[in-house]
């Protein structure tokens, strides 16, 4: 600095614009040279401006949507499975087609202007009841097939979903192998089925469908999609769905072990808009006395009650608190008197 200003005083004119120009490009070069200096020492390289603002400002944004994302993709639940279940359940589930018969019979349930609906619901208690009895009668014999705890309580439960808009029923009967599954709910034809469509074609109506053997497929007068948990004692828990096409698929259940049926059958209806009543509970309750006066199990419908419950008024609470402090004060300040009065009395 002190040089500079030596050179400064010694030049004037152009001699001293000449040196200005110097003395500022040398001092530039050594604020450079010192900056390079710095990040060599510190083992850095120096640091790109434009780098250095998109990695402040980008990066974080798509980290943080991204966490959001994921956090967001594992609470959302489909029929009670995270997305990333269903995903893995879709890439590993076997399609199957619906035998030709069923599929006429499952057309003719769909397309039918039936107006008497309900009868769905008597179908499944009835198939849910043998399926109970089937696991009662192998009890007789070999008594530990019934299990113990709450799988040894024969019964059915029925529960309505309003905000899904899905009816359950689950049974502790026997349940259904995967090869039960193909067999019984799709890919082989029963005797009945032909039969139910030749009755039909005759004029005959829906209610007589339980009569044939082929009540289940009743379920699709109200619902647009059934899928059906089931656990048999020998098997794997497993998963059957259609959605009321000419397919069905089966997939082992990722909750057979986190939550277990134990053993028995869930059917969950997922209704069509115009089967709204069969979410309420008075409808349910009436049809469930209605269908079950033959029923040797007990039926549990699932029930929800909102109960008024009196919540504490805060200011009166702290009102009452703050009598109980000046009569607590009141009282102190009455002994304190009758103490001096004493006090005076033996002097």
């Amino acid at each position: 600095a002190g040089w500079a200003r030596f050179v400064l005083y010694i030049l004037d004119g152009e001699g001293m614009t000449r040196a200005l120009a110097s003395v500022s490009l040398l001092l530039c070069t050594l604020a450079i040279m010192q900056g390079l200096f710095l990040c060599t020492v510190h083992g850095q390289e120096a640091p790109n401006a434009d780098t250095t603002v998109e990695n402040n400002i980008h990066k974080p944004e798509h980290a943080t949507a991204t966490d959001t994302l994921q956090r967001e993709e594992e609470k959302m639940n489909y029929d009670g499975y995270s997305v990333a279940e269903k995903k893995l359940m879709e890439d590993k589930a076997e399609k199957f087609e619906f035998q030709t018969e069923v599929g006429r019979l499952m057309d003719i349930i769909i397309n039918s202007l039936y107006s008497k609906k309900e009868i769905f619901l008597r179908e499944l208690i009835s198939n849910a009841s043998d399926a109970c009895d089937k696991i009662r009668f192998l009890a007789l014999t070999d008594p530990d097939r019934l299990g113990q705890g709450d799988e040894a309580n024969l019964e059915i439960r029925i529960e309505a979903d309003k905000e899904a808009k899905t009816l359950s029923i689950t049974d502790k009967g026997i349940g259904m192998s995967k090869a039960d599954l193909i067999n019984n709910l799709g890919t082989i034809a029963k005797s009945g089925t032909s039969s139910f469509l030749e009755a039909v074609s005759k004029g005959q109506d829906l209610n007589l469908i339980g009569q044939f053997g082929v009540g289940f497929y009743s379920v699709y007068l109200v619902a647009d999609k059934v899928t059906v948990i089931t656990k048999a004692a020998d098997d794997k828990q497993y998963v059957w769905e259609s959605q009321a096409d000419s397919h069905f698929s089966i997939v082992e259940d990722p909750h057979g072990e986190s939550k277990p049926l134990g053993r028995g059958t869930t059917i969950k209806l997922h209704l069509k808009e115009d089967a709204g009543e069969f979410l309420e509970e008075d409808t349910l309750r009436n049809l469930i006395k209605k269908y079950s006066e033959f029923i040797d199990f007990p039926i549990k419908l699932k029930t929800i009650k909102e109960v008024d419950v009196e919540v504490p008024d805060e200011d009166a609470k702290d009102d009452e608190e703050k009598k109980d402090e000046e009569k607590k004060d009141e009282e102190e300040k009455k002994d304190e008197e009758k103490k001096d009065e004493e006090k005076k009395d033996e002097e």
